[in-house]
């Protein structure tokens, strides 16, 4: 007898979603508040900055190794949670690490940038990368409402940076050193929470401990455990070899796209500090708590939208704010008002979530289930580069205008908006009818049934 179909996502599935929140979130904190607010402490922001491009950069570099080796992989887990001890150790080493005021610096510089070089490369892969693979093997058709509600993480940590400023740097005022371990204590907690999670509920697949893909529950424990076991068969004997996946189109359309979106929201949130500092009479704090915000409805609203209408539709909606964000922006500068650079910086947030939610969503969406893991591995790794890239990208942009930070800003929204409408050409150039047909043909050569799994994929 089926059992009733659930529109939640079951316990386990909470469970994941807090797993992948914390990992997010670790992600953005011990990478880009050492770079943003404590730099000087840790040898300047040119040498931290570049930390975290190379750590960033060999991250991706494991991720494209692993995608070609997930048919062999046994548990994604199990490495995950393996990668995670990494990023949790470094990230306790590198705050426990004391400054020394009279030197003005970390009093083991070396050390703790040898730290967060590995902290770069360990919570890159585990944080953004394998714990979204285990959220398409969990949820493959409702990827986007899930990678919608997980990637508030991002808003949720950039809105933070002004409060974790506060609290860093306050000691300073009385001659003492700036409270590092104290202030990162709460994300600390939070990881540490979050990976003790995944070790003891997570699993794989959601059959290995009695749940349902996408929390279906209208299939029987019996079907779904074969279609797990003909899944992880399939993975082994996938079509979809580095070499197809590279020369597809819609891969790299879709590459790039992700990419064009973690520059205008990772790297412009990287230098928020410079470009909301421009404009005289803007709060630093309450614009970012305002963006924490936006970026939480963005996120769970853009998820949802891609759930409801389609990933390619939600994508060239995400696209479509960043433009007018640019707009917005340029507008801020040409007027010397503080109010529509606010507005820019929400309509920015409105769309940062989703550019960690598309990377998983485009690849589960247009692709089989068993296919996902080495398309993933190969569209966010590429997408990475552009997101480690971002942040000088920006601090270029602002340096055109010399003396002047605002015309420097607006050299930014520019070029937000001119790569904005790239994004939007490139997603109405992305073709699923032409992903089935190379799937068909790579499935014939290999021998396999065709079918029409990819036919009502919207």
């Amino acid at each position: 007898m089926q059992q009733k179909k659930s529109m939640g996502f079951g316990a386990r599935g909470w469970i994941l979603i807090f797993v992948m929140f914390t990992g997010m979130v670790s992600f953005m904190v011990f990478r880009n508040y050492p770079v943003n607010i404590l730099s000087d402490f840790y040898g300047g922001a040119t040498i931290t900055g570049m930390l975290l491009t190379v750590g960033s950069i060999v991250g991706v570099v494991i991720q494209l190794i692993l995608s070609r080796l997930f048919g062999r992989i046994k548990s994604v887990k199990r490495l995950a949670c393996f990668i995670g001890l990494i990023a949790i150790v470094c990230a306790y080493a590198m705050c426990l690490i004391p400054i020394d005021m009279s030197i003005g610096q970390c009093s083991m510089v070396g050390l703790w940038q040898v730290l967060f070089f590995i902290e770069n490369v360990s919570v890159t892969t585990y944080g953004v990368f394998l714990l979204s693979v285990l959220a398409g093997q969990w949820f493959p058709r409702r990827k986007g409402t899930v990678m919608g509600i997980a990637t508030i993480a991002f808003p949720f940590a950039n809105g933070m940076t002004g409060l974790f400023a506060t609290s860093a740097m306050s000691p300073l005022a009385t001659g003492n050193a700036p409270a590092v371990f104290k202030s990162f204590l709460p994300f600390l907690i939070l990881a540490t929470v979050g990976f003790i999670v995944c070790i003891i509920a997570l699993t794989d697949y959601p059959e290995q401990v009695g749940a349902f893909r996408d929390n279906d529950k209208s299939l029987t424990p019996e079907v779904a455990k074969q279609m797990m076991e003909e899944e992880i068969e399939n993975k082994r004997t996938t079509v979809w070899t580095a070499g197809h996946i590279l020369t597809c189109r819609e891969m790299w359309f879709a590459a790039v796209y992700c990419g064009i979106l973690l520059i205008g929201s990772s790297g412009v949130m990287t230098q928020s500090s410079a470009i909301v500092g421009a404009f005289e009479g803007l709060n630093y704090t309450m614009v970012m708590l305002g963006v924490a915000v936006a970026g939480a409805i963005g996120s769970y609203t853009v998820g949802v939208l891609d759930t409801a209408f389609g990933t390619k539709r939600a994508m060239i909606i995400g696209m479509s704010l960043m433009i007018i964000a640019g707009i917005l922006g340029v507008a801020a500068v040409a007027t010397g008002a503080g109010a529509p650079l606010a507005a820019a910086m929400i309509f920015i947030a409105l769309y940062m979530g989703a550019s960690s939610n598309f990377s998983v969503s485009v690849s589960a969406q247009y692709w089989r289930r068993e296919d996902f893991p080495g398309v993933f591995g190969v569209i966010n790794p590429i997408s990475n580069i552009f997101e480690a890239a971002g942040p000088t990208i920006i601090i270029v942009l602002i340096g055109t205008g010399g003396a002047s930070a605002v015309m420097g800003v607006r050299t930014v929204f520019i070029f937000l908006t001119i790569i904005g409408v790239i994004g939007v050409v490139l997603m109405c150039l992305f073709s699923k009818k032409h992903i089935k047909e190379l799937d068909d043909k790579y499935r014939a050569a290999a021998g396999k049934t065709l079918d029409d799994a990819l036919a009502d994929r919207k």
